[in-house]
């Protein structure tokens, strides 16, 4: 039997081709949609992006959540049909050639090695706050051995884990959203109604004008990466295109409406210029309504998020360097898996730079951060647009060959793909002409082009061979 979509040998059961384990439940993958993209980037991340738009910060996150939801969507449908530990590297070299393929697999494995370190950092800093005598890169080194060791136990035991970490989290912003409501109509003690003032004084909504609504979306569009690693652990399930449905359906919307409802009740709460950049507008929120140690408590929160994210991206990350070893893309040596499913040799691969950062963090603790952000931020973009492409040449082949998988349809195809693509398009001239956003899209492009490099003279030589 042959894979009707690339014309090569298919497996026996014609979906996922991987030695992998196949022990994540529903509830895994579910819960690792919610809680991939609930972090730091929301919790504390979300101020800038208050200053920059104002109360219009809701509808920078509508945007970004809309343009989220549509890749998404594209992805879940390419999922649902071909379900592979590759995911969109497989798709994009299914749809366009073995370069596609390559460049989005690395440019994404790139991506996650390069953010886990960033949220292993981040997280060394908070536990540097509460014991200063033990250095922040002793904790980054703590924290890439606990999960290094996670990640090369059963598959089942990191589903467990990360199940936890995201409940946490989901629980934080569900309660949050719960006591922000009830004081925004005054039921709380010594709360009285807020009504509208905050949303239309101050300059009123848009004090900012669409210029800020815009400004605001470079600053928020990016916290919605992580999404795609649901689509990744899908192929490590019982049964991955239905898990895949499912969990696509239900993560994008319960995401938009924890992020867009959390922005409402915020600056519906408290003036929006009353809010700082680098404080927590969640703990202003709880400041402000009585709640004690609100600052100790939203801490703890971020540092869990950030664990659980790092958790997350090593898992996706060690995944897509697997299928890229699959499809020779990457060293065959990869591929060794343990009894248990797991591929601990592309553990180790991907965790190698968290290991890196250790030392980073001892000789720049103060800099590193920054420098780690910069060289991915717009990779993401680039990945999102070549997942929509692929989905545009996939689309009609899986109708006329697999029809009876096209359980997860793209809505209004093609014309909300195209309009993806043309909002990411307008995101990545934006960040050109924003001062801001501008040295991450530089140094995301070199790091695109010298992937893109290497894909065309591997292209070339397969073609004289």
């Amino acid at each position: 039997m042959r894979d009707r979509l690339t014309d090569k040998p298919a497996p026996a059961d014609g979906l996922s081709p991987e030695p992998l384990s196949h022990s994540l439940k529903q509830r895994h993958l579910t819960m690792l949609g919610l809680g991939g993209v609930i972090g730091a980037g929301l919790f504390v991340g979300s101020g800038a992006g208050i200053s920059i738009a104002g109360p219009a910060i809701i509808c920078s996150y509508l945007l970004a959540g809309v343009l989220a939801m549509l890749v998404m969507r594209m992805l879940g449908e390419m999922s649902a049909a071909m379900p592979a530990s590759g995911s969109f590297s497989v798709y994009a070299e299914k749809a366009l050639g073995r370069w596609a393929g390559f460049s989005a697999g690395w440019l994404y494995w790139f991506l996650l090695v390069v953010v886990l370190a960033v949220e292993a950092t981040g997280a060394a800093k908070i536990a540097n706050g509460w014991l200063p005598s033990v250095d922040q890169w002793v904790w980054v080194l703590i924290f890439m051995v606990v999960f290094t060791v996670t990640n090369l136990t059963a598959v089942k035991n990191f589903g467990e884990f990360e199940f936890w970490f995201a409940a946490l989290k989901v629980a934080a912003i569900v309660l949050f959203l719960i006591l922000a409501t009830l004081a925004v109509f005054g039921l709380l003690p010594d709360t009285d109604p807020v009504g509208v003032q905050n949303l239309t004084g101050h300059g009123g909504f848009f004090p900012k004008g669409f210029g800020g609504v815009v400004a605001g979306m470079l600053a928020v569009v990016f916290a919605f990466g992580g999404l795609e690693v649901v689509t990744i652990a899908a192929a490590e399930s019982d049964d991955p295109a239905r898990s895949v449905a499912r969990a696509v359906r239900s993560a994008v919307w319960r995401i938009l409406f924890f992020y867009v409802g959390s922005m409402l009740v915020i600056v519906t709460l408290l003036p929006w210029d009353s809010l700082e950049p680098g404080q927590s507008p969640y703990v202003a929120v709880l400041d402000s309504i009585g709640i004690p140690s609100a600052g100790q408590i939203m801490e703890i929160v971020v540092f869990v998020a950030l664990l659980s994210a790092l958790n997350a991206n090593l898992y996706g990350s060690s995944r897509m360097v697997f299928s890229l070893a699959e499809r020779g893309e990457a060293p065959k040596g990869l591929l060794k898996v343990s009894r248990g499913g797991v591929p601990r040799r592309a553990v180790f691969a991907s965790v190698a730079f968290g290991f890196v950062s250790v030392v980073l963090n001892l000789l720049w603790p103060d800099t590193v951060f920054l420098y780690m952000l910069n060289a991915v931020g717009a990779v993401l973009l680039f990945v999102w647009a070549l997942i929509a492409v692929s989905q545009l040449r996939l689309r009609g082949r899986i109708e006329r060959e697999m029809p009876e998988r096209l359980t997860l349809p793209m809505w209004w195809f093609p014309f909300l793909t195209w309009a993806a693509l043309l909002g990411m398009a307008a995101v990545l001239v934006l960040m050109l002409f924003d001062d801001s956003a501008r040295p991450q899209l530089l140094w995301s492009s070199g790091a695109a082009a010298v992937v893109l490099a290497i894909a065309g003279i591997r292209e070339l030589r397969a073609r004289r061979a």
